[in-house]
């Protein structure tokens, strides 16, 4: 008796209806999305569209063949599919160099004399000739599986059991080997950079600075991102060598993951520092949430010490030592939990304070230390008597208050920069400056959000798989005019930009320049004794940072 379920052997030819889709997906994840690829990234994004899309299309081909529908498939039909794809195929590489300069062009960088498209093919290639290896060996086990079981069950129930079987084998080793020996190593390798000491960077001997020999905190506790912080620029003498009036030496506190077992000890630690150095004296206190393996941008905070004259203090508490995708990933909670305890912490004594005295109180954050800051304060807890504002910078689409507000902003506004309200409570900005609310004047509680219509981390969405995102249309100035979205490859063009946000030139995808900071600081905090020469002074001084 013949098995209900025929083998189809490993070599056999491509199907050809997907072989041209997966041709068309290798060649479209090509073009232009919201920042610059390099070859090898490209390379793999094609190759695992192909396998997508092949794969997408392959399920509904043996749905079709499934359901007993008529088929037509001549002889010659596989040779023509062979010959369209590799057509396909060729075009997108030749076109290549040319839809990565108008990314280039939009975002302001040189154009480059070649997108490598041999590097490309070589890469996507070497994805794909496994990937459909992988995936006839899959549709061997479970053929033999459903053949097995059809021995003594319907065939339509041996064949569910068999891909429920399959499916489970695949993803325990993918999921539990693979990736489990994965993050194992990223686990270690993180470890090893946040308990890095740099013998080059000496602790600092400012007593209002943690780490200092007058601190509560050991600068071997501080973690390398924090050790970084405590001692970075600005310094009092060059905040008056800038400006050419007096400044005081910037307050910063960090605790490290080191400092104190739990969230709510190292908050302690923290406010003990705080009052150690006399901070709910200066004229600004900022809570900035650090990213996930604890790290501040060091144009972020320094650029408001730069514009109130060091007149600043802020505090730092690190939650984890993994990249913040990881940790978004493995501890989602964490980060908002040492958050809240910060918050609470600082707040409750910031408000026994006389007003007329305190100082003015911000919450900041970058990318996944934005999510945390903005879920450390409920709302209710501080309508009584509210903090002065937030400054939170690229932030994640995850975002709950960046969400809301996005949703409720004006229809004829664009998601990349909305208006919400009259703007007296929140506002956003790209590097293009905050949107225009006209004569509406800003409230006492001030919330700014800055973020790059290029930065994946803040505009990726997982609808787009299926739906065209809200902030394509209409589209940005610094976003590709051949930016087109397509089903299952936007997806997977905005994953990749998404992971490659972090390299790019400062003012592009999720690398904040100084200037945008110090823009959204002016706004929100609104400093004394800056004129358009003093600013830009302070803007070249970053600018020959590189930052």
């Amino acid at each position: 008796m013949e098995p209900p379920f025929a083998h189809r052997p490993i070599l056999a030819p491509l199907l050809p209806a997907a072989l041209v889709a997966g041709a068309l997906a290798f060649s479209a994840a090509l073009t232009p999305t919201l920042i610059p690829r390099e070859g090898m990234t490209q390379g793999v994004l094609a190759g695992i569209a192909f396998l997508a899309v092949y794969g997408l299309t392959a399920l509904l081909v043996g749905t079709w063949r499934w359901m007993g529908l008529p088929r037509w498939r001549p002889a010659w039909l596989s040779w023509l599919a062979r010959g369209v794809a590799l057509a396909i195929i060729i075009y997108g590489l030749a076109q290549v160099t040319a839809w990565q300069n108008a990314v280039h062009a939009v975002a302001g960088m040189e154009p480059v004399e070649t997108a490598r498209p041999f590097i490309i093919a070589a890469v996507g290639f070497g994805l794909v000739v496994p990937g459909i290896v992988v995936g006839r060996v899959a549709r061997t086990l479970v053929v033999w599986a459903a053949n097995a079981m059809a021995r003594f069950l319907p065939e339509r129930v041996a064949l569910t059991g068999a891909l429920v079987i399959t499916a489970t084998l695949f993803w325990t080793l993918g999921n539990g080997v693979l990736a489990g020996a994965l993050l194992r190593s990223f686990d270690r390798a993180a470890l090893q950079v946040n308990t890095l000491v740099n013998p080059e960077i000496a602790p600092p001997m400012d007593p209002a600075r943690s780490g200092s020999p007058e601190s509560l905190l050991a600068w071997e506790d501080l973690s390398a991102p924090g050790r970084a912080r405590t001692v970075s620029v600005p310094t009092a003498a060059q905040i008056e060598a800038l400006t050419g009036t007096p400044a005081m030496e910037p307050a910063r506190v960090y605790v490290g993951l080191a400092s104190a077992e739990t969230p709510q000890e190292r908050a302690a630690l923290a406010m003990a520092e705080l009052k150690r150095i006399n901070a709910f004296s200066r004229s600004v206190l900022v809570i900035a949430t650090p990213t996930g393996r604890g790290w501040i941008d060091p144009a972020s905070v320094s650029s408001l010490e730069f514009l109130w004259r060091g007149d600043v203090a802020s505090v730092s508490v690190q939650y984890s030592y993994l990249p913040s995708w990881l940790s978004l990933l493995l501890e989602p909670e964490y980060g908002a939990e040492s958050a809240r305890a910060v918050f609470r912490a600082v707040y409750e004594h910031w408000r026994t304070l006389p007003a007329e005295t305190r100082p003015r109180l911000y919450l900041h954050g970058l990318s996944l230390g934005a999510l945390n800051s903005e879920r450390s304060a409920e709302v209710w807890d501080i309508l009584p008597e509210p903090y002065d504002g937030a400054f939170w910078v690229g932030p994640t689409f995850t975002n709950p208050l960046w969400q809301e507000f996005t949703a409720r902003r004006h229809p004829d506004t664009p998601a990349w920069r909305p208006v919400v309200g009259d703007g007296s409570l929140v506002r956003f900005a790209t590097q293009d400056g905050i949107a225009d609310h006209g004569t509406a004047p800003w409230g006492p509680l001030r919330i700014l959000y800055l973020q790059y219509p290029t930065d994946a981390i803040t505009f990726f969405d997982p609808d787009a798989f299926w739906r065209e995102p809200a902030w394509v249309r209409p589209r940005a100035p610094d976003v590709a005019p051949a930016f087109r979205w397509l089903p299952v490859v936007t997806f997977l063009q905005l994953l990749a930009d998404l992971t490659g946000s972090f390299s790019t030139p400062p003012g592009v995808g999720h690398n904040y320049a100084a200037t945008h900071y110090i823009d959204g600081w002016l706004a929100l905090t609104e400093p004394e004794g800056w004129d358009a020469p003093a600013l830009e002074r302070l803007r070249v001084w970053y600018a020959t940072r590189g930052l």
